[in-house]
């Protein structure tokens, strides 16, 4: 049996507010990461990208709050969502995980000011528990990864099909969808009087 740890809310909180704070330069350093390295089909634009990334960045900065079963439900929704589209992006599997890590290394320098200044034992908690949610978060991406190339198989019998506009305006669709699931997760962690970071 694994060792549950369990960060004080205060650590966390900490931690959450500091990627909110953060969130610009964690975002504009993912997406120069994944520009650089693909050149890529152009499936999907840059700015579609960011605002992706820009989500998972928040959902994650919200996994401290009061409402943190719902901020957590919508982290593997996201995720599992950011797989999908990545097999859009032509990538494979191991370069969605890649993706994940390079996020995961951002985050910890990002981060290391405030982690380093928690007591040794809300560090190590709190270091295991960002951990752990960045591996569901890549876990639940795989996922969405290995249904969409299913979904391909199937419906398309394994023949890609290019229609980049309408995939552009169905993915602007759902990013709107989440990101107004986010923002009732924010209201409603402010009606309870949470430390909900926004």
């Amino acid at each position: 049996m694994g060792v549950t740890t369990r960060p004080t809310p205060t650590a966390l909180a900490a931690a959450g507010r500091a990627i909110s704070k953060r969130r610009e330069t964690l975002v504009a350093g993912w997406a120069n990461w994944i520009d650089g390295r693909q050149a890529s089909i152009g499936t999907v634009s840059n700015e579609i990208i960011q605002r992706q990334l820009g989500l998972l960045v928040d959902v994650l900065g919200e996994l401290d709050g009061p409402l943190r079963h719902d901020a957590n439900d919508l982290w593997h929704i996201a995720s599992e969502w950011y797989g999908k589209n990545a097999a859009d992006r032509g990538l494979a599997t191991g370069e969605i995980v890649e993706e994940f890590q390079h996020f995961r290394e951002l985050l910890f320098r990002e981060l290391s000011d405030v982690v380093a200044a928690l007591p040794a034992r809300a560090l190590i908690d709190t270091v295991m528990r960002l951990n752990r949610w960045l591996d569901r978060g890549i876990a639940h991406a795989v996922v969405g990864y290995t249904d969409s190339l299913v979904e391909t198989l199937l419906d398309r019998r394994g023949v890609p099909v290019s229609t980049r506009d309408v995939a552009e305006a169905e993915l602007e669709k759902q990013l709107d969808q989440l990101e107004r699931e986010l923002e009732e997760i924010r209201e409603q962690g402010r009606a309870v009087g949470g430390d909900s970071v926004s």
